[in-house]
């Protein structure tokens, strides 16, 4: 069974296969309408169940438009119509949805239940975000960054802001496709040091520096996200920002940076928060490119865990 559930857990072969598929797919559709199906039907009289068990713009369009593209079909259900572990146990909805559908998107909150999906599915599942990690990002993310600069192996990646879900499969993947990473944040947001010494195991240079002109000096990528999330109190968000604000990716932080390196945000950004303007809307953010590449990565990903 080929669950896509988080970076680390797949074979960076496979990884590779993923992120040259993506490529190959998004040049075969450069000059094709938007509504257009692709050439190939992979998901031709396939059906795909899309879980968002959080609220979601970006996954839902780009794995709804993803199969659509494929020739498959989707079904999508929202957290009020799962009601997920109430009333009839995560195992049990698995062993159900097996038996009509080809493929799982789960996007979730608790890490455990995309786990317990996943160990009681007869398909595969696809983890679409938990609050741990968000997989299918980072390979958006990966396929971006090589399309501009080529191999990002041997890279400088470096994080401002919080040690979140999103860093973290950074951190697996930097393990993964051999980059270096960076963490520069406040010490109270620091990542889970698992992720980080994982990626340490496996050869990758992580370091955490808190001082952000020197964490960012000589990177490659620069990346960011937002410092709140739409569930934080009003307490949350002022304390966040007070902590987050030293590490504000602007146009003077960036010059730090190799004159060549991109940003990157997985949207939806707070403009003029954790980024400015001039750095989101300047030459070097490629934010808009990696927004499209969630579809041609997530396409690549859903193949590969259907053996197509």
């Amino acid at each position: 069974m080929r669950h896509f559930l988080d970076i680390n857990k797949t074979d960076p072969a496979d990884l590779r296969t993923m992120i040259d598929q993506a490529a190959v797919m998004k040049a075969a559709r450069a000059d094709r309408p938007k509504g257009m199906p692709d050439d190939d039907q992979p998901l031709s009289g396939r059906v795909v169940a899309l879980i968002f068990e959080k609220p979601s713009t970006r996954t839902r369009v780009s794995f709804d438009v993803g199969v659509r593209q494929m020739g498959g079909q989707t079904m999508v259900l929202t957290g009020s119509e799962m009601q997920l572990g109430h009333g009839e146990t995560i195992a049990d909805t698995a062993r159900v949805l097996s038996r009509y559908v080809d493929l799982i998107m789960l996007r979730t909150y608790e890490e455990d239940v995309l786990l317990e999906m996943a160990d009681h599915a007869s398909v595969p599942v696809i983890n679409g975000l938990t609050n741990r990690t968000h997989p299918c990002q980072i390979m958006a993310d990966i396929l971006t960054y090589e399309e501009h600069r080529g191999p990002i192996a041997g890279k400088k990646v470096v994080w401002c802001g919080d040690g979140n879900n999103v860093f973290a499969s950074f951190a697996h993947a930097a393990g993964q496709f051999g980059f270096d990473l960076t963490f520069c944040g406040p010490e109270p947001l620091d990542p889970e040091r698992v992720f980080l010494e994982e990626a340490r195991a496996k050869g990758a240079a992580v370091e955490i520096i808190r001082d952000p002109a020197r964490a960012v000096a000589g990177a490659d990528l620069v990346v960011t996200d937002t410092w709140v999330s739409m569930h934080d109190s009003q307490t949350t968000r002022e304390r966040r920002h007070n902590q987050l604000r030293p590490y504000q990716v602007n146009e003077a932080l960036m010059k730090h940076a190799k004159p060549d390196a991109l940003f990157m945000h997985c949207l939806p950004a707070h403009r003029n928060e954790e980024v400015t303007d001039a750095v989101m809307d300047g030459p070097q953010s490629v934010v808009f490119d990696e927004a499209e590449n969630r579809l041609h990565a997530q396409k690549a990903v859903m193949r590969w865990c259907l053996g197509l």
